[in-house]
């Protein structure tokens, strides 16, 4: 066997910065595998046929050999039990495998279907030698459909074969046998050799060959006349001659095979095996009169011998075709017409017979007398990219080495190349780019040519192939492409209005360019040298457009601000509302368009910091101009009113453009501010000094009083108003300290008295204070004032006194006889007592009470001591109980050896050394704590109804414990 094969192999192309190195090292399997089937008949294979994986061969005279070839080793054998001479002559198998036609050479026919033993004859059929059947393809196991049947004698008949096995009353299988069509040749009958029909929507169309002629049977055929069958199409023509093509040269019979791509889909290519040649092509059923297209011919070669070694058989393939010898197969590809393969067979298995594909699963079969072959397709494909490469069909040829990219590249440089050689550069620079060849050569070879838009285009296309990873290169690309466009663009810039519109349209081509996300890294990276492209060609605009791509929205305004657009500055700041770049150029823009400016700052709302853009607002609110000044108090006022800023930078400037510009606001802002100095935002003593700086005296009264100074407030006050004096001794801070509320007045009546010289207003404050008498001010008047003006003020003082007496008196009283009575209580409480009786028993434990220290209550509850502590520790606090824990160890470690009960009385009085408290007063502190109060009747036992009786944090073991 040889194969002749075109592929990659040891191919090496150079490609830029990447080589594509494909050594084979194993040899690749040739595309066409022959495998021996394991299999010796008894007797001469006849014929064979397989379809749908079901293989039928006649043995010997009358034996049918039944295969599944999904289960070899279940072969079916089936005698016909014919006792004439009768052989057979040919099988014919539908497309699923499972109506087998058994021709004999006696002019009768068979019929064996794949789910019974029986045989069964075609007795309408007899007295015909069938030649060829042709199939429907929407047969089902037990129905045909309608089927074309070619005799020996060139004619042509429709029949449908129904399989009712089992049924009640058996009928014959072919329901009809109808005459439809004669095939001739010069103008005497020739045999059908093949039969192919099929049904491309509405249109049917039937292949039909003799041994020198291909007739075409094609027409549309309504599906109301459907149960006609076949008559309507071959009634067409009844008075002409069907489209066909005929050869000089008979091999006495013909063959042809059809191409299907898909199961139950039409055929998309066919081979008719002549005594000419192979004549193969495509077709086409949109056509009218013929659906075959495109088809070639295949001459034989002159070592094929056509006395001796005719052609047996025809089998197609994807893209070759088989041809059977007697001794040797050929493949032949379809698209160069070359012989790719050649398997000679050895000479035992000689002649062969014939050979056979399986239309479903694409496997081909050839057959000799005592051995069966299969030959399998292996990636028949895998060289095709070259051949549609060499006949310049580069679209197919990329089609077929997708998965290869080193053949992909040859093809792509291939095309570049024949583009570039046929002047079609824009294609060919397209192609050029998706190669892996060297990047400088093909850049010179379009440099060369001076054609700039070809280069640009391969510039581009390069770059999109580019891994981002590839820095470097996507630099030079980009820079290099920047330069172009702008190159373009100067070119095209002018008053020229014939080149305004490819002006334009190459602008935007490279705004597209520089908008790109793909590159955006590499142009933010680069994007100093890029501004630098931009200014050395002048182009103002974009590099406007450039810088706002790369987000440097500072270098926009700036240049929008250097050409006094500072509406268009602002657009930029409060599109893109960053605040950094309204803290740099809001200065600037507060001198021209302040309103616009303070619109903007409130549309930011919190996203700005005050504070920062008070430097913008003191620069012109100390050169006087009225709109910048009124528009920084409407910022500050909506930061302080509307944001609730709290910063005491804000408060502060507006407090000072309030004491400087609006003075009638003022007033009205520290008082909303409230009084607690806490709460207060701005800073007191610098809005003390402003106000006092610019006069505001009520302003500066107000914040005397919240500092707590109320005596400056008062003598503040009196310069402007007495009401307002009086009404800072009114406050309640004030009136609290009665002696510096008295000062307060004091004050005011003096000013009333020396400055003002009105004795009525004097004795008013007296009505006003309770806490001024006659006496306080009378040292402020005059030696020459009578006394009238205050007789009634001193009756009235001394009145009071009286009054004031009195009350003492009754509250001495008072206080005598509580004191007596608390003397009485102590004396009683000191004879109280109670008694022990020798069967009293412990509260808690029910045991003699008078067997170990005990304590007695005036409730009459009695507890042992140590069973009342272990009531009480429970519910004392942990700070008592860690007390108790340390009184008990003290009182431990002054334990005495056992004396007599006097004498451990007496030494217990006794001080435990020097910084140590004794012994009893450590019990006296145990007794605080746990002899306070009886535990049944006092504030424990109270407390201890809201507690559980389980801790919590042992309910869940206490729970257990239940289970």
């Amino acid at each position: 066997m040889e194969q002749k094969m075109s592929d990659c192999s040891e191919l090496k192309i150079d490609v830029g910065m990447k080589r594509y190195v494909n050594a084979r090292l194993d040899e690749e399997k040739p595309i066409f595998n022959k495998q021996r089937i394991d299999f010796s008949p008894p007797e001469n294979i006849n014929f064979l046929v397989v379809c749908n994986k079901q293989l039928c061969m006649s043995i010997g005279k009358d034996t049918v050999l039944r295969l599944d070839v999904k289960k070899p080793d279940q072969p079916n054998e089936i005698e016909l039990g014919r006792k004439d001479e009768a052989k057979v002559y040919k099988l014919f198998l539908d497309p699923t495998g499972s109506h087998l036609l058994i021709a004999l050479n006696t002019n009768e026919c068979l019929y064996l279907n794949r789910s019974t033993q029986k045989v069964k004859t075609l007795s309408r059929w007899r007295g015909h030698l069938i030649e060829s059947v042709g199939w429907n393809k929407s047969g089902t196991e037990n129905n045909t459909g309608l089927i074309l049947v070619g005799t020996s004698q060139g004619q042509i008949y429709e029949s449908e074969i129904v399989f009712s096995d089992g049924s009640l009353f058996s009928t014959n299988p072919d329901q009809y046998f109808r005459l439809v069509f004669t095939l001739e040749e010069d103008v005497s009958p020739a045999p059908v050799c093949v039969l192919e029909i099929d049904r491309v929507f509405e249109k049917h169309f039937v292949i039909a060959t003799t041994p020198k002629r291909l007739f075409q049977f094609v027409g549309r055929v309504p599906e109301s006349t459907e149960q006609q069958g076949f008559s309507l199409l071959f009634s067409q023509y009844s008075d002409k001659l069907p489209p066909f093509r005929e050869f000089p040269h008979s091999l006495g019979y013909s063959d042809v095979a059809l191409y299907t791509s898909k199961l139950r889909s039409s055929p998309s290519a066919f081979a008719w095996m002549m005594g000419d040649g192979v004549m193969y092509g495509a077709f086409d059923f949109s056509r009218s009169d013929s659906s075959l297209s495109d088809f070639k011919i295949w001459d034989y070669p002159p070592t094929i011998n056509m006395k001796f070694s005719k052609p047996l058989s025809i089998v197609l393939t994807q893209f070759h075709f088989l041809l059977l010898l007697p001794d040797r197969v050929k493949a032949v590809c379809t698209l160069n017409g070359e012989v790719v393969f050649e398997d000679i067979f050895p000479e035992k298995f000689c002649p062969l017979k014939r050979m056979v594909k399986d239309p479903i699963s694409g496997v081909t079969w050839i057959y000799a007398d005592k051995a069966v072959f299969r030959y399998s397709v292996e990636r028949e494909s895998r060289d095709v990219w070259q051949m549609y490469m060499n006949m310049e069909k580069f679209e197919l040829a990329k089609e077929y080495c997708k998965e290869r990219p080193e053949c992909l590249d040859v093809v792509l440089a291939q095309e570049a190349e024949h583009c570039f050689q046929k002047k079609k550069y824009m294609e060919s620079a397209k192609c050029y780019a998706l190669t892996q060849n060297y990047f400088e050569e093909i850049a010179l070879k379009f440099i060369e040519a001076k054609q700039e838009e070809a280069l640009k285009e391969f510039l581009v296309k390069k770059l999109s192939t580019m891994n981002p990873s590839e820095k470097t290169q996507v630099t030079l690309l980009v820079t290099w492409l920047t330069e172009l466009y702008l190159n373009r663009i100067g070119t095209l810039e002018g008053d020229d209005i014939s080149k305004q519109n490819l002006y334009t349209e190459v602008r935007n081509e490279f705004r597209r360019f520089i908008s790109n996300p793909k590159i955006k890294e590499c142009l933010f990276n680069n994007r100093v040298l890029i501004y630098d492209l931009l200014a050395s060609h002048g182009n103002l605009e974009d590099m406007v457009f450039f810088s706002v791509i790369m987000q440097d929205y500072e270098r926009v305004i700036s240049h929008h601000c250097q050409h006094d657009d500072y509406e268009a500055a602002l657009d930029v700041l409060s599109k893109h509302k960053d605040e950094k770049l309204f803290y740099k150029f809001s200065p600037v823009l507060m001198q021209h368009i302040p309103k616009k400016v303070v619109n903007a700052w409130k549309s930011m709302s919190k996203k700005l910091d005050a504070k920062n853009l008070i430097p913008a607002l003191v620069n012109y609110s100390q050169s006087g101009s009225t709109e910048q000044i009124t528009e920084a108090i409407r910022y500050m006022e909506f930061c302080v009113y509307e944001l609730e800023v709290t910063d005491q930078a804000i408060h502060n400037y507006l407090l000072s453009l309030y004491a400087q510009y609006q003075p009638n606001s003022l007033l009205w802002y520290l008082e909303q501010a409230g009084t607690d100095p806490k709460q207060i935002n701005y800073d007191l003593k610098y809005a003390l000094r402003l106000c006092a700086e610019h006069g505001h005296n009520r302003a500066c009264v107000h914040i005397y009083r919240i500092m707590g100074l109320y005596e400056e407030a008062v003598d503040l006050a009196l310069q402007v108003d007495v009401d307002l004096a009086k009404s800072c001794t009114s406050i309640p801070e004030v009136e609290e300290d009665v002696e510096l509320q008295k000062k307060l007045w004091l004050k005011v009546a003096r000013h009333v008295v020396q400055e003002e010289k009105d004795v009525k207003k004097a004795m008013a404050c007296l009505s006003c204070c309770n806490l001024l008498k006659i006496e306080d001010i009378l040292p402020f008047f005059p030696d020459f004032v009578t006394i009238d003006h205050f007789k009634e003020a001193i009756c009235s003082s001394l009145e009071e006194y009286n009054l004031h007496i009195d009350e003492l008196k009754k509250e001495m009283e008072e206080a005598t006889e509580s004191a007596k009575r608390i003397r009485e209580d102590i004396q009683e409480m000191r004879n109280k007592y109670g008694v022990v009786e020798s069967n009293d028993k412990c509260s808690s434990c029910d045991l003699p009470l008078l067997n170990r220290p005990f304590y007695l209550f005036l409730c009459n509850h009695m507890f042992h001591y140590d069973c009342l502590l272990q009531e009480v520790h429970p519910h004392l606090s942990s700070f008592k109980q860690n007390k108790l824990e340390e009184l008990k160890l003290k009182l431990a470690a002054t334990g005495q050896p056992a004396k007599s009960r006097n004498q451990r009385k007496d030494e217990d009085t006794v001080s435990l050394g020097k910084g140590q408290i004794s012994r009893e007063q450590i019990k006296a502190d145990i007794d605080d704590i746990i002899a306070s109060e009886c535990f049944y009747c006092g504030e424990l036992m109270i407390k201890s109804v809201s507690k559980s009786f389980i801790n919590p944090e042992m309910y869940e073991e206490e729970l257990q414990s239940w289970l």
